[in-house]
């Protein structure tokens, strides 16, 4: 009997846990049927992928798409569609929006929103304060919440949770693996002075690298205190690296593409403010650093801490024009730049943004090209050169700093839980995006009959 598919991906080469290898998959109901020879099978839709390869989806676990509030900016509809665009399929969005997301209530209008409007599937973070341990432990219980955030040094928004015992009541409350943006708030104030006015290479001064190492080391010694899982977010010098190697024990790690590709003091001559982030661009030994990090195994994660604000914001003067850069869009080609030019492998690069957010954060059905799993599919061709333009950007705020990078390696089809969101450039199907599933937080489902 014929074998008959909603989809098959024919011919390409799969990165799957065993390795590399010729394929094809069949796809069913949204899920992963069959990996295997299905040259006699049927399909409602066959896609010949003949020279391509067929990653798991890439997911992208830090993201800043602004709505509720500045939406001038970005919001669910178009971040999520510029997720599309890159080859994006799972997002992971922040809580330090207008308002911050530190109710159940306000969890819930978020997931609203996402309704019906973002293309890619995604999940939401609860932003942690003073005030609202007890609301936490209810809300990372919450479907569609994919853990806490917390604001140990001031960033964009109004979150923070400056201090050792703030930090230990909101670990003490939950129950899973919290993320931290990890920058001492008592550092940044007292260097707060040192901010020259229109100098972006003072951004690195006034966030210098003890105000990242002492906040870390403060954080894994709260986090071994109460037992507690900690995610450290995009880490930027080498020293934290040093650190982290003796906290696996409790520590999970995030860096950026950002700080693998752009370093002081060349991107703030020739970027201004479009480098200027928390944390800050720095010097090349801590982006040698966090390549040796990585490249040895200590890095967990990959995302990309899209952040926009509109050129107007950024045209200010520093210390006024805003930190963050957007970058859900990119991330797939400027990393698969670096694997074209021998700095990482395509397995590592796998690891770092589908396996790898599966297990710190416990995704249920996402993360790999396995039978049984979503049919989320990142399609790419390695060789495919392309210029990254600010044109090309689907989000809001228009510009990337990236504009003119010659990328080895694009992404050329996004396929959500077995539909096309994504085809040669071209949003295919809008708004069809669903909350993720998470191993801590399923909720019950009536049992099929067997």
């Amino acid at each position: 009997m014929t074998a008959v598919f909603d989809l098959i991906l024919r011919g390409g080469t799969l990165v799957t846990p065993g390795g590399q290898g010729l394929s094809d998959v069949g796809i069913r109901d949204g899920k992963i049927a069959v990996i295997g020879d299905l040259s006699t099978a049927d399909a409602g839709e066959v896609y010949d992928a003949t020279g391509l390869h067929v990653l798991p989806g890439v997911i992208d676990s830090q993201v800043h798409f602004r709505e509720p509030g500045p939406v001038h900016k970005e919001d669910l509809e178009t971040g999520a569609r510029s997720a599309a665009m890159g080859g994006v399929c799972t997002v992971f969005e922040m809580p330090n929006t207008q308002p911050s997301t530190t109710t159940p209530d306000l969890l819930l209008d978020k997931l609203a929103r996402a309704k019906d409007r973002m293309d890619v599937d995604h999940a939401f973070f609860a932003g942690a304060t003073h005030e609202n341990p007890p609301l936490l432990a209810e809300m990372e219980q919450m479907p569609g919440c994919c853990g806490v955030k917390v604001f140990m040094g001031a960033s964009t928004g109004s979150l923070l949770v400056h201090d050792d015992e703030g930090v230990e009541a909101v670990l003490r409350a939950i129950k899973r693996r919290a993320a931290f943006h990890s920058e001492d708030e008592f550092r940044l104030k007292e260097r707060a002075h040192l901010a020259e006015e229109g100098n972006w290479h003072s951004h690195a001064v006034v966030r210098d690298v003890e105000t990242a190492v002492s906040s870390t080391k403060r954080l894994i010694n709260i986090a071994r205190k109460v037992g507690k899982r900690i995610h450290v977010l995009h880490i930027s010098t080498a020293e934290e690296m040093d650190i982290l190697l003796h906290a696996k024990d409790v520590a999970s790690v995030e860096v950026l593409p950002n700080h693998l590709t752009l370093a002081a003091h060349d991107a703030y001559d020739r970027l201004g403010a479009y480098a200027q982030q928390n944390p800050p661009i720095r010097e090349q030994r801590h982006q040698d650093g966090i390549w040796r990090a990585l490249n040895a195994g200590l890095v967990d994660v990959l995302a990309s801490d899209h952040a926009p604000h509109t050129a107007e914001e950024k045209d200010q003067p520093y210390p006024k024009s805003p930190s963050g850069t957007p970058g859900v869009q990119t991330m797939v080609p400027v990393m698969l730049t670096h694997v074209a030019n021998g700095r990482l492998t395509l397995e590592r690069f796998v690891d770092l943004t589908s396996a790898g957010p599966q297990r710190v954060f416990g995704m249920a059905t996402k993360g790999r090209i396995a039978e049984g799993y979503d049919a989320d599919f990142t399609v790419v061709d390695l060789k495919r050169k392309e210029t990254i333009t600010a044109e090309w950007s689907k989000s809001k705020c228009g510009w990337t700093p990236y504009d003119g990078f010659e990328a080895t390696g694009w992404p050329l089809a996004t396929i959500v839980r077995g539909r096309f969101v994504m085809r040669d450039g071209e949003i295919t199907q809008r708004g069809g995006g669903i909350p993720v599933q998470f191993n801590e937080t399923l909720e019950p489902r009536a049992v099929p009959a067997v």
